[in-house]
């Protein structure tokens, strides 16, 4: 537990100040109005920083699977604590042969995994640490960000189909069932907090919350809370929602046919997905850089988005997969018209109460 709650949110913290200082340095001491130059220095910081979340996302899950279990995880590499094991699970993915099925569309196939990582990344360049720590300030980020959710539904689709197996198409088409079925509930909690913050502007929403963070908005914000985790968790295919990998019926989903570092593309966009829905949790509901000033603005965002990811990990392994029709059913019968009348209630809080 002090490996979990103390360790590693430091390390965060430490990962995220090294980062933030490189940042700063690259960008106050390179002045240039060059458009160009700018951006590949912007997009080569997000390509540093989206892996690095991922090993510590993943390092965190498994030893909180593995805790939650009681069970023994890799202990073999990077004694005492298996920490070597994710870099010996990196290079056993670029080491594996490459295998394409024969009758695969071997353009699509090949692109699929392509598109959910690098839509996974992208997701980073629009999401703010702080007020003064953001690659994109940009008004309609949280728009962008509900966009850029949806590009998933199409590479697994695309995955699924490509493949030419049974398997992985079963799998896609379960995918775009639940995807589509829980955005709508998704969106409406987003735009509850819109109409809380009146702005799309990510930054906008959290200086919205400088006196009382939306979670605490009586009703409307436990409501978007709860509805908005439960679909980030079918959105990322967590459990009890992950019915488009039910290893009993279709194996591991519309990856199936992947082998190497293509496989580890779609391992890598699941583990951002993930964080991204952490950040955007901590920053919709729970106030973002907002805290006792012992820390910075950054780190504050870092601590909330750590804790809120391991409410995900306690969630993923502690409860059963459910069936498919109890996730549609879920969906459709109950959050959609739960948030869409929780919509209306923000509405009605905004312009006759809130001001």
């Amino acid at each position: 537990m002090i490996l979990t709650l103390i360790i590693l949110p430091a390390l965060s913290i430490f990962l995220a100040f090294i980062i933030y200082f490189v940042f700063s340095f690259l960008f106050s001491t390179i002045h240039t109005d060059n458009v160009l130059l700018k951006s590949f220095l912007q997009a080569l910081v997000i390509l540093i920083v989206a892996p690095l979340c991922a090993i510590l996302v993943i390092y965190t899950e498994r030893k909180v699977a593995a805790r939650l279990h009681s069970r023994v995880g890799p202990y073999l590499v990077g004694a005492p604590h298996g920490y070597l094991q994710l870099i010996a699970d990196a290079l056993k993915m670029l080491l594996k042969e490459d295998i394409v099925p024969k009758q695969a569309d071997k353009f699509l196939f090949n692109l699929s995994p392509i598109i959910f990582t690098a839509s996974s990344i992208l997701a980073f360049s629009v999401i703010p640490l702080s007020e003064n720590i953001v690659f994109i300030n940009w008004d309609l980020a949280l728009l962008f960000l509900i966009a850029i959710g949806s590009i998933p539904i199409i590479s697994s689709s695309l995955a699924g189909w490509s493949s030419r197996s049974k398997y992985p198409l079963i799998s896609a088409i379960r995918t775009a069932g639940v995807l589509l079925a829980y955005e709508i509930p998704l969106v409406l909690s987003i735009l509850s907090i819109v109409v809380l913050a009146n702005s799309f502007n990510l930054i906008e929403i959290v200086k919205a919350q400088s006196n009382l963070p939306f979670i605490f908005v009586p009703i409307i914000g436990q409501v978007s809370f709860i509805v908005f985790l439960l679909c980030s968790l079918a959105e990322t295919n967590r459990a009890p929602f992950d019915i488009a990998e039910a290893e009993s019926e279709i194996v591991s989903g519309t990856n199936v046919e992947y082998s190497g570092m293509k496989f580890g593309l779609f391992y890598l966009g699941e583990y951002l997905f993930s964080v991204v829905s952490a950040i955007l949790i901590t920053l919709l509901f729970l106030g973002g850089w907002y805290g006792p000033k012992f820390l910075p603005d950054w780190a504050w965002t870092i601590l909330k988005a750590y804790f809120v990811y391991l409410l995900i990990l306690f969630i993923r392994w502690s409860y059963m997969r459910l069936r498919l029709d109890q996730l549609i059913e879920l969906s459709w019968k109950w959050l959609i018209p739960i948030s869409f009348i929780n919509f209306m209630l923000a509405v009605l809080y905004k312009f006759y109460i809130g001001g």
